[in-house]
């Protein structure tokens, strides 16, 4: 991810899954942080996909 379009894209999508409740994504460090309850590591990794990256 190289810019705020990017960090928008990614939280809008994993803001998405059911019983997430915040994302935070660091743009210099390109970690993303994902508060919630109820749902999976594939459900992030698909909505990070379906936003255009991939999680490393």
């Amino acid at each position: 991810m190289t810019c705020e379009h990017c960090v928008h894209a990614v939280t809008t999508e994993v803001s998405r899954v059911a019983g997430v409740t915040g994302v935070d994504v660091d743009l210099d460090s390109g970690q993303l942080a994902v508060r919630g309850e109820d749902f999976t590591d594939e459900q992030i990794t698909a909505a990070v996909d379906e936003a255009g990256y991939q999680l490393t």
